[in-house]
């Protein structure tokens, strides 16, 4: 592993723990032990990390749900898809994710084509995973799309305070996928 993809681990080991809002250079140089000159070094600028941290973690993710096992069913794999969204490295991944969405960066160059590209890797990876749970060819991007939006909506949910009921809700959205299965 060259020097820039371990610095690149690093921060986004940190920014996993420590959230990508208000990153900067310096404090974030000093806490992995290196400096902020070795981190232009490497990016160039803050853009262009906090570009390759959401990238990293994205790539974080196709991996976790790429490790999954098969599930028996497409309503089976949304919830155990589900599950994993709940756990570490998937919970932290999609919050980084939507820090990033959150404010603003992944509307705008430099990050636009570099989010363009992560999503279609990451639908590519759904699409992936629903068809060794079952889902046909042929209908997996619709399910994707429901799914991979909905899940992301329950991730971001503020207001339930019962995981059952979210439980419920995800239950819901796999049976709706099931049958968009056939």
């Amino acid at each position: 592993m060259n020097r820039r993809d371990e610095l690149l681990d690093l921060v986004t080991d940190h920014v996993l723990e420590h959230g990508l809002i208000g990153l900067t250079l310096r404090p974030v140089a000093a806490a992995i032990g290196t400096s902020d000159r070795m981190l232009i070094y490497h990016f160039d600028n803050r853009d262009a990390l906090v570009s390759a941290v959401v990238a990293r973690t994205n790539e974080r993710a196709i991996a976790a749900v790429a490790a999954l096992p098969s599930a028996r069913s497409v309503r089976a794999g949304v919830n155990a898809l589900w599950a994993a969204y709940q756990t570490e490295p998937l919970n932290g991944c999609l919050d980084v994710y939507c820090q990033a969405a959150a404010t603003g960066l992944l509307g705008e160059e430099p990050y636009l084509s570099d989010a363009r590209a992560s999503n279609a890797r990451w639908s590519a990876n759904l699409q992936d995973y629903l068809v060794r749970c079952g889902a046909p060819p042929r209908r997996v991007r619709r399910i994707v799309t429901l799914v991979d939006s909905a899940l992301y909506g329950f991730h971001l949910d503020l207001a339930t305070d019962r995981p059952e009921w979210l439980a419920v809700g995800v239950d819901d959205l796999a049976r709706a996928a099931q049958s968009l299965a056939g």
